[in-house]
């Protein structure tokens, strides 16, 4: 489905971008809902309000929304002073996991603010006001929290469940995630959350789109002309009592489970995204170290082939197996079956694209979906035959930490 008024579709729209010194990125979003934000470590973006959007569901959302934002590109006038990735037009995009049931989002704002290596800039579409008034930030002066559609009791056993298939030789990976919710006593400040994981996870790309709030430490790919590269993150582990970052890195590295796991994942990448690229090289293992989790991480780059847009390599390499599992099909099947849960966009790809088809987009992963003064938050688990369902509900509550603590104000 589409939204927006016939009126500005059907018209040439003026687009503006221009240098400007912008401030704190998140501090600019002027309003407590519908905010708009991919910033990491100070630099990215952020929009607010909207010249259009579209709304897309199954299999071909990922070519409906290229060919809709091709066309929508096409209709626009630019007088672009830093012709930058993420300067001109932008769209914030969010897509649906799978391909039923869920709907995925593509919102282009009528102001973007962005920063990237040292250069920052301001991007008007149509007739916007780019210094809006920003209303005050509040906070939640409690939350507290229910079972979500699938709790962690069925969680544990749908864990169970996936292991004894695995060991039966049915599939060699599958991620499995449950849900939380959270309630508050007062409709809930998008930028609060924000700001609280960018405070606390800057190493992560804090997003917001369309209500889904979050901070992915994993990059699904990002595209600047020819090159294309990815973050690729499996294998966790987690702070335990009396053992130091070294000594949880070192059985990272050593773990034959999570080494396995690990390397499912890059595997998926690459043989997804080796047709489009004429070279491939992949960095890694190495330990990537945040406040709540350590995760296996290594970088894949490649050199494109053909001009390909962000939005039609995003379609050929989600899910990967660190969010889907291998082999794809057998992976996704399963996930349906045993979670018996609507994901919705988490764990889909979530970022940008701009005019050109550049962008990045993340996995949208530590993340909620808020809703007036609910929030439902995800966390999910890569499992290989020999995951313990105990040691995986350990790992999907560490992961519901950085949320947790955003909507508590930690």
């Amino acid at each position: 489905m589409t939204s927006a008024p016939t009126s500005r579709t059907r018209q040439r729209i003026r687009v503006r971008s221009k240098r400007d010194t912008a401030g704190d990125l998140l501090g600019l979003l002027p309003a407590p809902e519908h905010a708009l934000a991919w910033v990491r470590d100070g630099s990215g973006l952020v929009g607010w309000g909207e010249a259009a959007r579209l709304e897309v569901s199954g299999p071909d959302r990922f070519a409906q929304a290229d060919k809709w934002w091709r066309e929508f590109v096409s209709q626009l006038d630019v007088d672009d002073e830093l012709g930058v990735p993420g300067s001109g037009p932008v769209a914030f995009v969010s897509m649906a996991f799978a391909d039923e049931p869920g709907d995925s989002v593509l919102i282009v704002p009528e102001v973007v603010v962005g920063r990237r290596n040292g250069e920052q800039w301001v991007t008007t579409i149509g007739a916007s006001d780019p210094n809006p008034l920003v209303a005050p930030l509040s906070r939640p002066t409690t939350v507290r929290y229910a079972n979500g559609q699938l709790p962690v009791t069925q969680y544990r056993e749908a864990v169970r469940s996936a292991v004894a298939r695995m060991r039966a030789g049915e599939l060699d990976k599958v991620v499995l995630a449950h849900d939380l919710v959270a309630l508050t006593d007062r409709r809930l400040d998008q930028r609060f959350v924000l700001q609280g994981l960018a405070r606390r996870y800057p190493e992560c790309w804090a997003y917001a789109v369309d209500g889904l709030v979050g901070a992915t430490p994993e990059l699904l790919l990002r595209r600047t002309g020819s090159v294309v590269d990815s973050r690729v993150l499996a294998g966790t582990t987690w702070p335990h009592d009396g053992v130091s970052d070294e000594e949880l890195a070192a059985a990272l590295m050593s773990s034959e489970k999570n080494l396995e796991e690990h390397d499912y994942a890059i595997t998926s990448l690459a043989e997804t995204l080796r047709p489009y690229c004429t070279t491939m090289s992949v960095e890694g293992p190495s330990v990537l170290r945040l406040p709540n989790v350590s995760h296996l991480s290594s970088d894949v780059i490649g050199e494109l082939g053909e001009p390909t847009s962000l939005l039609r390599l995003g379609e050929a390499v989600h899910p990967t197996a660190a969010v889907g599992g291998t082999p794809r099909l057998d992976a996704t099947t399963l996930i349906a079956q045993l979670e018996g849960m609507d994901r919705g966009r988490y764990a889909g790809p979530v970022g940008w694209i701009d005019g050109n088809g550049d962008g990045e987009l993340g996995i949208a992963l530590r993340c909620a979906q808020i809703s007036g003064s609910t929030a439902r938050l995800f966390a999910g688990c890569g499992l290989v035959a020999d995951s313990d369902p105990d040691i995986e509900v350990q790992e999907a509550h560490a992961k519901m930490r950085p949320m947790r603590e955003a909507l508590e104000g930690l």
